[in-house]
């Protein structure tokens, strides 16, 4: 480590005189740094040491972090039924939690409300589109149309996976989805909040986050509507974004408990995001 920080500082120093090259070697030291942190405090952290402990089988292909990982992992251990998922907010689908799942033969139904994010879905992923594997819409999710989203789609009532990351009303969308019981569900939380803290974001039909702290909820305000609605609290990602849950019949001794926020909260690590040396994208295929 004494080693890395000697070249970091190098690298800082032609950094700051603009040198082009200083700029990618910067990308590649942080990219180290953040390897050897994770292998420091995940993979020999006393915290981590129960093979139950999700964040031990992070790793990423097309989510923002290790979300990838651990949905396979989770999905090892419960088994799966129709392999189809539903995800709320995805963006340009190159950077969220179920497209890698559509490189492993599931099908799906994403929700996004930007609509140039959706025609930009519909031609990077139009084979799919094409195929049925994928089904896209376009609207701006609230708790107040959430269930008709998915009864206009004909969603099955049980699913293997739901994901919400719609920067604000999350807990709100997901309490009003009443009517659905996913296998498990991944959804973002906000780790400002420590494990104690009861949040929730006022609910506001109209919010659009404005890239502040003002967001959706405390993991233990999560952990207790996932009580109400039959779910368990399975684990967190290491960076602090994402909260995993599992239908309390399929959980038995397969996870880490106790099920709580104190257990499995994971504080603001967004600084250990990191990205792949090139343009994600999402082209033709052979599963060969």
């Amino acid at each position: 480590m004494g080693r890395i920080l000697k070249n970091l500082k190098k690298f800082m120093r032609r950094f700051r005189a603009g040198n082009v090259q200083a700029h990618l070697d910067m990308s590649a030291m942080k990219s180290i740094l953040i390897d050897e942190y994770i292998e420091k405090h995940v993979h020999t952290g006393t915290k981590y040491q129960d093979p139950r402990r999700l964040a031990r089988f992070e790793y990423q292909v097309y989510s923002q972090n290790g979300e990838d990982g651990i949905i396979e992992e989770i999905f090892r251990r419960i088994g799966v039924t129709n392999k189809f998922f539903v995800e709320l907010g995805v963006q340009n689908g190159l950077e969220c939690n179920t497209t890698n799942l559509l490189v492993n033969g599931w099908s799906g139904y994403w929700v996004e409300g930007s609509r140039d994010c959706v025609e930009q879905l519909s031609r990077t992923f139009s084979e799919l589109i094409s195929k049925g594997v994928l089904r896209i819409r376009n609207a701006f999710i609230v708790a107040e149309n959430i269930s008709s989203l998915l009864k206009s789609a004909s969603i099955e009532k049980e699913f293997d996976l739901l994901s919400i990351d719609i920067d604000g009303n999350d807990y709100w969308v997901w309490k009003a989805l009443a009517d659905y019981a996913p296998r498990a569900v991944v959804i973002e939380y906000n780790a400002m909040f420590r494990s104690n803290v009861k949040w929730v974001m006022k609910y506001n039909p109209d919010h659009v986050w404005t890239g502040t702290s003002y967001f959706n909820a405390s993991l233990k305000s999560l952990e207790l509507l996932g009580e109400q609605k039959g779910y368990k609290l399975v684990g967190c990602n290491f960076t602090g974004a994402n909260a995993f849950f599992v239908r309390e019949d399929l959980v038995g001794d397969k996870f880490c408990g106790p099920f709580t926020a104190e257990n499995h909260y994971e504080p603001v690590r967004y600084h250990l995001q990191k990205k792949d040396g090139f343009k994600r994208d999402f082209g033709e295929f052979e599963s060969i």
